[in-house]
C-alpha cells in the first residue's frame, strides 16, 4: 500500500511539473472556431512565434501551433521569431469588420 501511494505522489509531481511545459494547452483553432465560448477565460496556448509587432501603442506576437495560429497582445518583452513560446492570457474580441474577426490573446502579466 506504502509502495502505491509513492507511486501516486511521483505521477502527480511529474502531473504537476508538466503543466508549465504546455501539456494542457488549448489549441488555437479551437479558439478561433469557437471564439465566444472562450472570450474573458484563461487560455494557455503553445507555439511558435512567426511573426512581432511593436508600435508605440500596442505589442504583440504571432504564435503558431499545430491547429492555427492567433495574435497575442502583450505588455512583456517580446520573444524572438522562430522561438518556441507559452502564452497564458485572456481571449478577446481585437476588432470585427463585417464578417471577418480578429481573435487575440491578452497575455497575462507575471506574477
Amino acid at each position: 500500500m506504502k509502495k502505491l501511494s509513492v507511486l501516486v505522489f511521483l505521477l502527480a509531481i511529474i502531473l504537476l511539473l508538466s503543466c508549465d511545459k504546455g501539456f494542457f494547452t488549448t489549441p488555437v483553432a479551437s479558439i478561433l472556431k469557437n471564439p465566444r465560448d472562450y472570450e474573458g477565460k484563461m487560455v494557455k496556448v503553445r507555439g511558435v512565434v512567426t511573426e512581432k509587432v511593436n508600435i508605440l501603442v500596442m505589442k504583440g506576437f504571432k504564435i503558431k501551433d499545430k491547429t492555427g495560429e492567433i495574435f497575442v497582445i502583450t505588455d512583456r518583452i517580446l520573444p524572438g521569431e522562430g522561438t518556441e513560446a507559452t502564452v497564458q492570457g485572456y481571449v478577446k474580441e481585437g476588432f470585427s469588420i463585417g464578417n471577418e474577426q480578429f481573435i487575440v490573446i491578452m497575455e497575462e502579466p507575471p506574477k
